[in-house]
């Protein structure tokens, strides 16, 4: 912190240039307070009027070049995916799970429910069109523009805060304005700019607070040291209310905060120690209890608007789900008993259900599959049958899974041994000594469901209920099985493994639902189950009931913290298009965010101003570094005001720089250019400030007495960023551009946007183009495609969609016309099954058209699908389905597995027994049992 000053200007005075000319050049006068050394009151309420004149057309450039055919293009574009997505589910209340806090979305959806967005569009794909469809991309779009917007004047009025002159403000101003990064994120449905202009907000409000805190104890709590205080906070709730990125805008206010209460508490004369901490609790309430408090509200609106299930409750506890309409579920009884008929969940994968269903595994026992599902379904339902057969008052042993229905319950202790009895197929769930399908360990057995109706079991059906007593609620809970409050292991009599599942998917054949395994070694809380539903006709309208406990706001707000946290740090993958904190203050690499009809969007900063603010903050470290080394060998370079002005002020610059880039190093996760914005403002602010020095308030290199020096360096620093800006614009806009023009502006090979989709000549570009499949890459070669139709009636249509046609404007060399008939596995039918099956079964008709694509000389070419190649992946950095959850639109298209009568499954079990003999195996493994069923 400078030291003290006795000197100071009146309000409303704009600059420092003059009163520099009379400021002293030393401070060796002992302080009275801790009013700072060359501090002016720098007041943005009471600038001129012909700042404000500036400041208008400036911005009315930022408008122009922001809103510049904004509405171009008129598909999705790289993360439009995610966020105008998540304005479809805010409009429809559908449940989602995104790793950033929710206030840049909320904003969008605002903007599209406001301009007549239903949410009816999903957004689904890059490159979908939005015209037909007749979307208000326009009116989304314009927050995020406007926001960006609204940077250019919160920059130029931080920099007037800082002491700058009008001409250096407008050069800061100036810089926002033609930077390619920053438009091309403020023109698209994305959050980065909204990030940016809540970061600038809080820059300006701390700055505005700094200033009056340092003219000392005469500003103190006055009502302007209240407002920007108050201000800051503000800005810093909303900063991280759109991403976590705010945390170091919260840590750079709280550095420079902590350096405030510091120097306040070595003034001992004026600053008594009941005047401290009423400073610091000021500081608190306003630096953190509003914060806090605005970030909390967000999610409570958040939490209000998503109140139906959605694609992201997978994500979330069962007490979490239960809040949610349909997800809801009436009280049930607590006990559960012998004969009860229960939905069991796993404990630690987000609640998968324990399932099964009538498809075969394709390899390993080829039995029916067992599998985790995230979603309520009659397939999760399972009786629950003790290991012997109970006697009738006669003494004759009753038969059959329903033998419980009509007795006294027995309820399940710890240690009971049962078999799971799957009510929708018949089958029981069953292990024994064979590989699972996906994960082959060792330590591994597959699980299946295995029998038939009537057959008694065997011995691989057995399993032994433990109770996990610390995790159990209430002392009944951890003696016998309980609705929700008993956890418990399933442990397998045979083998010893325990019932397990873990993130990992199956394949298609499965529906990519979860594997469930019987694991040796698995880890307790992958072992760990607990009922949810609970049923017996033995219990009646008068049995104790439970439910999930209600999380309430608090609960539900800490946990999906936790998830998003979770989530966050587990975006490790690599990425098409990310890159490392280190190549983003030089520029080496960029990101592809659009292609179609021979242009591109892709996101790359100004060269001119990236380069030029990075060596400033080189310039200031530099500074830094040989001022300390002056220091301490004893040099009195502190002394000097400008000195000490230059080094606390651009040094808040550059620490806020330092905040925003430096953490980075320390992720795991894929990181993009974009992450680098906020700093990048910061750079710029310091790059500013550099200059504003050097031209205006260092005395001693005649560059203060010229001022036309400074005026000339600012006119042609803007026009070369302008000229730089011109020749990026056309990535940044998706404006039509000529291969030469493209490679001419490729500095560097890391900056991989593909000249060649260009066209050669900017007149091509007034041909309009045939129509082309959404997505499609433009450059792809021409191609004649063969056409072959085929009628499908089927007995059962998996499949409700028609593949795309082939366009009007190809030939067509010919055309084949097919009729099959398949079942519902999609297995061929010849003339006399489909003969046999008349008036048994109904016929649905699928049609599909099939493009065989061959070259000029009749040579068929494989399917390239050129068009993903035209659009940066999607990122990552945003809402992820969870493990358990599969697409239903994909699934509705998948060749369903097998299925298998009971002599068949009898038939496999036997070959398996056959196959292992032989081979050693655990002593306890029951296979005489199995053999005698057989």
């Amino acid at each position: 912190m400078p030291s003290k000053s006795f000197s100071r200007l009146k309000s409303g005075e704009t600059g420092a240039s003059e009163d520099a000319l009379h400021a002293p050049k030393s401070c060796d006068t002992k302080r009275a307070d801790y009013t700072s050394h060359g501090i002016l009151d720098n007041n943005i309420l009471l600038l001129p009027g012909s700042d404000y004149k500036l400041l208008s057309v400036l911005t009315a450039l930022a408008l122009l070049v922001r809103l510049f055919r904004i509405y171009q293009p008129s598909s999705v574009v790289f993360d439009e995916v995610h966020f105008g997505g998540f304005a479809s589910k805010y409009i429809k209340g559908k449940f989602f799970m995104d790793v950033h806090p929710p206030l840049a979305k909320l904003l969008i959806t605002l903007a599209g429910w406001l301009a007549g967005f239903n949410g009816d569009f999903d957004f689904k794909d890059i490159g979908k069109d939005y015209l037909e469809p007749g979307v208000p991309y326009v009116a989304m779009r314009l927050l995020p523009a406007l926001m960006g917007v609204v940077t250019v004047p919160a920059m130029f009025l931080t920099l007037k805060a800082a002491g700058c002159r009008t001409t250096t403000a407008a050069m800061g101003a100036g810089l926002i304005i033609f930077e390619n990064g920053l438009l091309t994120q403020s023109r698209l449905i994305l959050l980065d700019s909204p990030l940016i202009v809540f970061t600038a907000f809080t820059a300006l409000a701390w700055i505005c607070f700094t200033n009056q805190h340092e003219q000392g104890p005469s500003k103190a709590f006055d009502p302007s040291w209240w407002f920007w205080l108050a201000a800051t906070g503000i800005g810093l709730g909303a900063t991280v209310s759109v991403k976590w990125v705010g945390l170091f805008t919260i840590a750079w206010v709280g550095s420079l905060t902590i350096l405030q209460m510091w120097v306040l508490l070595g003034d001992t004369r004026t600053v008594t120690p009941r005047l401290w901490f009423k400073h610091l609790f000021a500081r608190a309430f306003c630096l953190i209890g509003i914060p806090v408090a605005f970030y909390m509200a967000l999610f409570a609106i958040h939490f209000v608007c998503l109140v139906n299930p959605g694609d992201g409750d997978g994500f979330m506890s069962s007490e979490f789900q239960a809040t949610l309409n349909t997800k809801s579920m009436r009280d049930v009884p607590v006990d559960v008993a012998f004969g009860s008929r229960v939905s069991i969940r796993h404990h630690n994968t987000q609640g998968g259900y324990l399932h099964s269903h009538n498809h075969m595994y394709p390899i390993g026992s080829k039995q029916q599959q067992i599998t985790l599902y995230p979603h309520k379904d009659e397939n999760n339902v399972w009786l629950l049958e003790n290991q012997t057969q109970p006697e009738g008052r006669d003494g004759q042993t009753i038969s059959g899974p329903k033998a419980w229905d009509k007795l006294s319950t027995t309820m399940i202790q710890d240690g009971a041994v049962l078999r799971l009895y799957h009510l929708t197929t018949d089958r029981r769930l069953h292990s024994h000594d064979f590989r699972p399908p996906v994960t082959e360990a060792e330590w591994q057995n597959e699980v299946s469901a295995y029998g038939y109706e009537g057959f008694e079991g065997d011995a691989n059906d057995l399993f032994r209920v433990e109770i996990i007593k610390p995790m159990c609620d209430g002392a009944e809970a951890s003696i016998r099985l309980r609705t929700i409050q008993t956890k418990f292991k399933l442990v397998h009599l045979m083998t010893g493994c325990s019932l397990f599942s873990h993130k990992v998917k199956l394949p298609d054949w499965a529906f990519e639902q979860q594997e469930v395994t019987c694991a040796k070694q698995g880890t307790l809380p992958n072992s760990i189950w607990y009922v949810e539903q609970n049923e017996h006709p033995m219990l009646g309208a008068d049995a104790e009931k439970v439910n999930y406990r209600n999380p309430g706001f608090l609960g539900k707000f800490w946990e999906l913290q936790k998830v998003m946290w979770t989530t966050n740090a587990g975006l490790v993958e690599s990425h098409a298009w990310d890159s490392r904190p280190l190549s983003w203050p030089i520029l080496r690499r960029g990101i592809n965010f659009w292609g179609k009809d021979h242009r591109q969007i892709y996101l790359i900063g100004n060269p001119v101003i990236w380069w030029s603010s990075t060596l400033g903050i080189a310039i200031y470290i530099a500074f830094k570094g040989l001022s300390v080394l002056r220091w301490q060998r004893g040099y009195k370079d502190y002394e000097n005001v400008s000195f000490k002005r230059f080094d606390y002020e651009i040094g808040m610059s550059v620490l806020g720089w330092f905040l925003h880039y430096f953490p980075f190093f320390l992720m795991a996760r894929q990181l993009f250019l974009h992450h680098y914005l906020p700093a990048l403002y910061f750079a710029i602010m310091a790059l500013c400030q550099i200059y504003d020095f050097v031209t205006n308030r260092v005395s001693g290199i005649g560059m203060r007495e010229r001022p036309f020096i400074g005026l000339g360096g600012i006119v042609a620093f803007l026009a070369l960023s302008i000229v730089a800006f011109t020749m990026y614009a056309p990535l940044a806009y998706g404006n039509p551009w000529t291969q030469e023009s493209c490679k001419r502006a490729k500095l560097f090979d890391k900056w991989d946007w593909d000249c060649n989709v260009f066209h050669t000549e900017l007149s091509q570009y007034s041909i309009q183009p045939s129509s082309t499949p959404t997505g499609e890459k433009t450059s792809a070669p021409a191609v004649h495609p063969s056409v072959e139709e085929k009628v499908e009636p089927n007995l059962l249509s998996r499949d409700g969609g028609v593949t795309s046609q082939a366009s009007a404007a190809e030939s067509i060399l010919s055309q084949e016309e097919k009729i099959e008939y398949r079942d519902q596995d999609g297995n061929l039918l010849n003339e006399e099954q489909v003969k046999a099956l008349e008036g048994k079964v109904s016929f649905s008709t699928r049609y599909e058209t099939r493009t065989r694509i061959v070259d000029a000389q009749g040579r068929e070419l494989a399917d390239g699908s050129a068009g993903a190649e035209g659009f940066g992946p999607p990122h990552p950095d945003v809402d992820r389905e969870p493990e358990t959850v599969s697409d239903g639109s994909k699934s509705s298209r998948r060749d369903y597995p097998a299925m298998a009568s009971p002599e068949e499954d009898l038939l496999k079990e036997k070959s398996l027994v056959k196959a292992k003999v032989g081979i050693p195996r655990p002593a306890s493994e029951g296979h005489e049992a199995t053999k005698s069923n057989l």
